[in-house]
């Protein structure tokens, strides 16, 4: 990721440069000397609450120091705070989204449990482990998961179907016990039935033992172990039985005792392990040779880091088997939970789980059919589902050019918004998650907002993509994995906090509230534009000859068009209206705990100035808000023929670069789209604006923004709807269908239409049919399709880019709800 070169500035020096606008400003409609008085006082309170926050940032570290030095202020989760005695509920979790099925605690030398199976065909099949878009699953995913004790999902691969399922249980004092049941039915109807393998495994990641208890040589019983968290425990893989009946199935075992290469390489230490000598002999059934594991010597690479424990289990569909761990420090020891007793508890904690989610989002109530709330059940559970704990160091970097280091060690306890496509922490995606999650369980919400402020380095940046481990990092291409210090994020954590704030602790609050003024800071520091009162994205894509329009990946709308030339005059919208939520979050926060409250507030009153906003952003010839900056209209992509091959050398390809045909100057861009629309996604724009009227026609014009299936991220009628941005690069926020933003909008015309104004009938309206419109969509297209998706097509309604995507497209059960 390329990163935008500039000068290092101080505190002092940023808040000079905020003082100081460096050209007149646009006359506004209070004449020049009016509009320069206001100025001149909104930037002495942008300052003022720059400077209080400032006091946040201790030490007198190096650059280089800083750069991997955690923030010194006390941190926001206490010490022990997710350890099995502060936390027991939730220490054993699916906390590794990235598998299909997995458990581990939150621990940083966790002992991580997982299932793989094979279907076992002529030529060996599809291993499946790690959830992989390649693997061509017709669906996968929780249909119920409450986010702490137990959980549901549905996997149907080919004609193979699976049911995981699993219950915690309290006791002890190491977080508990828990089960696990796998169903297997097939649709196929031939005779015999296809053979299918499963593979339960257990792997220590550094400390930690597992011996191994054999039955008749090849079936892997029990395990028992121990670790340093856990202390000693047992894991019994019982014997399958039929579905319904409980009669005993007949299978066929394997196991295998390994070193563990490394928790993401244990794909690869199967795959390795696996030979096609072994025959499967069932009653009455012919004898078929299957691909079975038999002893390896490891692979090669790193020393081993553990210890890998592996029982296979072949046979016909349909099956159940059932795995239990025990803790050793539950005493008495209850019986075990498996058979009568699983199901019983499993069914309690559904029907729970129905009625907690009627209760919370009220669906049912709102005439929502029944198959319309499973739907929503599902896409909740997805989001907890993909809770994962990561523990590791980012690898970071001060500025282009400069050396990569790795960060400071540190845990994340997150969601995902893909469990096989971005199986990891995203800063700029969680706030949306946590405004789904922060309604369902306030006190999980403030769990995870608090991991990722505890992320925060000395300077008060906290890096937008978090690769923590082996495992998250195999997922990443290598050109994604170094953070750039320069570059920021919208600050969407607090969206979550201000809807977490009239509940929230005082304790929970006065630790975070530290680290948010530092993060404010820093944002305030770092991300300053050229005028008072402006902010630029820093980061932006630099061999501008490469790009359609030079990305800009810090504002998390990648390649939506910004100036076509990036220089230090760019002002962008967006950037402006988050500083102006982060003032007024800030604001209230502070005035919460009893803290100096008014640079806060003079800030927000700034930075929301509809007449200053105006005069930075209101684009006259456009009708629109918009950024502002070297902008050329005339560019495209061109094919550049190669230059001749020097002798004996093959042919150089032709490469497609951009053509500026018009030469740039400063100006507004002209790009209508998700960006023009953030004064009113984040409510800065009064209800009896004067320009209220033209945002909400561009938005429900068929020509610009509107569509049958949401609002589009860019105008129909713009130049750069649905262009390619390189050779290899689809368009992206270019015209598809984005449920964050359009969540935002939602709850912006709910907003509009609830507050007296001109436009109050109209925003209604507005709501109303964009919200039947999108949940129209999603509903559909995951019942077609069996998944949320990344983004839907503004033409046909489709699902596209990566899936499953719960992420914030599960904010649709927010709409549903009407929960704003």
């Amino acid at each position: 990721m390329a990163g935008e070169q500039r000068r290092r500035r101080g505190g002092a020096g940023a808040r000079e440069r905020a003082r100081g606008p460096r050209k007149e400003p646009r006359e506004g409609r209070g004449g020049r000397g009016r509009a320069r008085a206001a100025l001149v006082a909104a930037a002495a309170a942008l300052a003022a609450a720059a400077a209080l926050c400032s006091a946040a940032r201790w030490g007198t570290w190096g650059a280089g120091a800083r750069l991997v030095s955690p923030h010194p202020a006390p941190r926001a989760l206490p010490p022990g705070s997710t350890g099995p005695g502060a936390a027991p509920s939730r220490f054993w979790g699916t906390y590794r989204p990235h598998v299909y099925f997995g458990m581990k605690t939150r621990s940083p030398r966790a002992l991580v449990t997982g299932l793989m199976w094979l279907q076992q065909q002529e030529g060996g099949g599809g291993l499946r482990h790690t959830c992989e878009e390649s693997d061509g699953l017709g669906r996968y995913g929780w249909v119920m998961h409450d986010g702490e004790s137990f959980g549901v999902q549905e996997i149907r691969d080919g004609t193979v179907e699976l049911r995981t399922e699993f219950l915690k249980r309290p006791g002890g004092e190491h977080g508990g016990d828990w089960s696990w049941r796998v169903t297997a039915r097939t649709e196929n109807t031939t005779s015999p039935p296809p053979l299918l393998s499963l593979f339960f495994y257990a792997a220590t990641d550094g400390q930690g033992t597992l011996e191994p208890q054999v039955e008749n040589g090849t079936r892997l019983a029990v395990v028992k172990g121990t670790t340093e968290e856990l202390g000693h425990f047992t894991l019994s893989f019982l014997r399958p039985t039929v579905p319904d009946s409980g009669d005993p199935k007949h299978a066929s075992y394997h196991w295998l005792d390994a070193p563990s290469p490394g928790l993401h390489r244990l794909t690869e230490l199967v795959r390795s392990s696996l030979s096609p000598r072994s025959v499967f002999s069932a009653p009455g059934r012919p004898r078929r040779r299957f691909f079975a594991l038999y002893p390896s010597g490891g692979l090669p690479g790193d020393p081993p880091r553990g210890q890998v424990l592996l029982h296979q289990v072949t046979l016909e569909p349909p099956a159940v088997l059932e795995v239990t761990f025990e803790s050793g420090s539950a005493a008495p020891a209850p019986e075990p939970l498996a058979g009568a007793a699983f199901s019983a508890a499993m069914a309690r904690h559904e029907a729970a789980f129905r009625q907690r989610f009627e209760a919370t989002f009220g669906l049912a109530g709102k005439g929502f059919t029944v198959p319309e709330q499973r739907f929503a059940q599902a896409a909740l559970s997805e989001v907890l589902g993909g809770i994962g704990y990561f523990h590791g160091h980012s690898l970071v970097q001060a500025a282009p050019g400069e050396p990569a280091v790795p960060g400071a060690e540190a845990a994340l306890f997150t969601a995902v918004p893909s469990r096989s496509f971005f199986p990891r922490g995203f800063l700029w995606d969680e706030g949306f998650h946590q405004l789904l999650v922060s309604r369902w369980d306030p006190a999980l919400s403030r769990e995870v907002l608090a991991h990722w402020l505890d992320l925060m380095n000395a300077e008060g940046w906290i890096p937008r993509e978090q690769i923590l481990g082996d495992e998250a990092r195999a997922k990443v291409p290598p050109e994604f994995v170094l953070q750039s210090s320069e570059t920021a994020n919208p600050p969407t954590l607090l969206l979550a906090l201000e809807r977490l704030l009239p509940a929230a602790p005082r304790p929970f609050l006065q630790r975070l509230f530290p680290r948010l003024c530092a993060w404010y800071a820093w944002l305030n520091r770092t991300q300053a534009g050229p005028e008072p009162l402006s902010f630029r994205w820093r980061g932006r894509d630099t061999e501008h000859q490469r790009f359609l329009n030079p990305k800009t990946l810090a504002s998390g709308l990648d390649d939506y068009p910004r100036a076509s030339h990036p220089s230090p005059q760019e002002r962008h919208l967006d950037l402006r209206c988050w500083m102006a939520l982060g003032a007024r979050v800030l604001a209230a926060v502070a005035e919460r705990l009893g803290e100096p409250v008014e640079p806060f507030r003079a800030a927000a009153q700034a930075l929301t100035d509809n007449e200053l906003l105006e005069q930075m952003h209101w684009a006259p010839e456009l009708g629109a808000f918009a950024d502002y900056g070297n902008h050329s209209a005339a560019v495209a992509m061109r094919w550049q023929p190669p230059a001749p091959a020097a002798p004996g050398q093959p042919p150089a390809a032709p490469q497609l670069v951009r053509e500026v045909r018009e030469a740039p100057r400063l100006r507004f861009v002209d790009a209508l789209g998700y960006v023009s629309l953030f004064p009113v996604l984040l409510q800065l724009l009064r209800a009896d604006s004067p320009h209220l009227p033209a945002v909400l026609d561009a938005m429900r014009s068929e020509r610009q923004l509107w569509s049958p299936y949401g609002l589009r991220s860019l105008a129909r009628d713009s130049a750069f709807y649905l262009r390619r941005n390189t050779q290899h690069d689809p368009p992206y926020w270019r015209g598809s269908v984005w449920l964050n933003i359009n969540y935002l909008a939602l709850r912006a015309l709910h907003g509009y239409a609830s507050t007296e104004g001109p436009h109050r009938e109209r925003a209604a309206q507005l709501y109303r049919e964009l919200r039947h419109n999108l949940i129209t969509n999603v509903y559909r297209q995951h019942a077609d399709s069996g998944f949320l998706w990344e983004h839907y097509s503004d033409s046909n309604g489709r699902g596209q880019g990566c899936r499953p995507f719960a992420g914030w497209t599960a904010l649709v059960v927010l709409a549903m709800a009407e929960d704003y």
